[in-house]
């Protein structure tokens, strides 16, 4: 994942207090009609980097685009949105070679093809359509082939084998154990429960919850990222399901409890992560996996926190345009902005239920 790019300057924000207000079902419909309007491109069938539409986003974030057209479909059950989501996948295969996993030019990192593979499982259960599953059963294999180390552990994080990062390493937990869900293939259960195993001893604090970014020749280098809390929590709450085993859940439960108290400031808001760069798009993959924490592991103690988020982020969205920002404390800038710092609350909003 590239989480660098070249600098250009920050918007001027506007951080005076607004009223709050609390999110509604038709808000959650609005909010995604609203990002589709002005990041989705119909010609491409996939999402520009910016507002001013003049180029298609990031490779790996448009898979993470299209698990929140997924989401809206999801909780909404309306036809248009599985088309959106069918219509991405082909903009997928269009643009990124047909999703020929050994193009080393179109996929040069692993994780960037990782989280196309989660996408294409989560489609797959959706549509029932077999050449999404097969799409993601070659990829794994061609992902663990080349990135599993078979000495040591764990999944290197980019093809020159020079660290072996979170963002690579917990989601290819989540993308296995979603093979083993959909085949029941024990094989997916096995390589899950072994790189889950090397991470938690490799990337992970234990006695805190905090989540590394990365592990370069037996360092770990942390750095706080709520994707990367995120994905650690997604994968320990699908191995609780599969296993029942109340460690994985007390992980899930750890890695929480950090990005709530260490991570957000003293109200509890989450960071706004990513200045002119991908890294706004951090806290829509952090939300689905925390709902999954929430919903799936029955922790409903969370969901006031999140509600929160959403309704002061909402709160402060771009009231002409419907668009919101990656800093929720913030007003969201009248000018140029992003389609990852945008996408955030609209993800939130898909999965989370509104207060009754």
């Amino acid at each position: 994942m590239l989480l660098s790019c070249s600098k250009k300057t920050t918007p001027t924000v506007d951080t005076t207090p607004v009223k709050q207000v609390s999110f509604t079902a038709k808000d959650a419909t609005e909010a995604f009609n609203s990002f589709n309007n002005w990041f989705y491109s119909n010609s491409d069938k996939l999402y520009y980097a910016t507002t001013e539409k003049k180029s298609i986003g990031a490779i790996w974030t448009q898979a993470i685009f299209a698990d929140m057209a997924m989401d809206a479909f999801k909780r909404t059950n309306d036809a248009s949105y599985l088309q959106l989501t069918k219509d991405i996948f082909q903009g997928g295969y269009n643009r990124y070679d047909k999703y020929n996993w050994e193009n080393k030019t179109v996929w040069f990192i692993y994780d960037d093809i990782m989280w196309w593979l989660i996408s294409l499982t989560r489609v797959y259960e959706i549509t029932n359509s077999k050449q999404y599953l097969d799409t993601a059963v070659s990829g794994f294999q061609r992902v663990w082939r080349d990135a599993y180390d078979t000495v040591n552990g764990g999944m290197w994080w980019d093809f020159n084998k020079s660290g072996k990062n979170s963002c690579i390493n917990f989601p290819t937990v989540i993308a296995a154990m979603q093979l083993y869900k959909i085949t029941g293939e024990a094989a997916y259960l096995d390589k899950a429960k072994a790189v889950y195993n090397w991470s938690v001893t490799n990337l992970v604090n234990t006695g805190n919850g905090r989540v590394a970014d990365n592990n370069v020749n037996g360092n770990k280098g942390f750095s706080d990222y709520t994707y990367n809390q995120g994905t650690f929590i997604g994968a320990s709450v699908m191995l609780y399901k599969a296993l029942n085993d109340e460690a994985y859940l007390k992980n899930a439960k750890l890695a929480a409890d950090y990005t709530q108290k260490s991570m957000c400031d003293v109200n509890g808001i989450l960071p706004a992560e990513g200045d002119w760069n991908e890294q706004g798009v951090l806290k829509a993959i952090f939300a689905r996996y925390m709902m999954m924490l929430i919903k799936d592991a029955g922790q409903s103690q969370y969901l006031p926190w999140i509600r929160k988020n959403i309704n002061t982020g909402w709160s402060n969205r771009d009231a002409g345009r419907g668009i919101t920002y990656r800093n929720y404390l913030a007003s969201c800038p009248s000018g140029v902005v992003q389609s990852y710092e945008a996408s955030s609350i609209v993800g939130f909003m898909q999965v989370c239920d509104p207060e009754k």
